[in-house]
């Protein structure tokens, strides 16, 4: 049933950011309460069982629900931010984009080590941005327990990328 709403909600935008591509555009949700506590409830339900110490949200409407689901499962949560916006000592990683590089950060006392962290962000495309948080992750000392994510854009290849790191990975709707 959320499914159905959230395919419903989301809107196509053509020719964004760039000529050819169709941009699916998930900010109407926020404007939906009922449909967004459905799809936390949702991604809340999914990874219960999985014995989580922290939610690592990705910059910037990956924060909008990962700290919903963090709320809900009553576990902190770590922003994983662009280079430059942290204010404290950080550790930070690179990784590839289709023109170019970017890089994110996030404080390095945000774990412990052996932590059990979710990461999540609202969409995955080619997996580049969850792949470089799983190595923030691992590189203080935390482990990935999973992947989450509100839409998978599965022509862009993300989600095998991802299983192959070995952990969970879930979106609650693939176009």
């Amino acid at each position: 049933m959320v499914t159905f709403k959230l395919s419903s909600i989301i809107r196509d935008v053509p020719n964004f950011p760039k000529p050819e591509i169709l941009f699916k555009d998930i900010t109407p949700l926020y404007a939906d309460p009922g449909t967004l506590k459905e799809c936390v409830d949702e991604m809340v339900n999914r990874f219960r069982d999985l014995k989580l110490d922290a939610i690592a949200g990705i910059e910037a409407r990956g924060f909008l629900t990962g700290v919903l689901i963090a709320q809900a499962l009553q576990l902190p949560f770590i922003p994983i931010r662009k280079a430059g916006k942290l204010p404290a000592d950080k550790i930070s990683t690179s990784y590839e984009l289709e023109y170019g590089t970017a890089s994110i950060e996030m404080h390095r006392d945000s774990t412990r080590p052996g932590m059990q962290v979710l990461i999540h962000d609202d969409v995955l495309a080619t997996g580049g941005s969850a792949l470089a948080a799983a190595r923030l992750i691992k590189e203080s000392g935390a482990q990935v327990a999973g992947f989450s994510f509100l839409v998978d854009l599965a022509f862009l290849g993300g989600t095998p990328k991802l299983e192959a790191f070995g952990k969970p990975v879930h979106s609650l709707i693939s176009f």
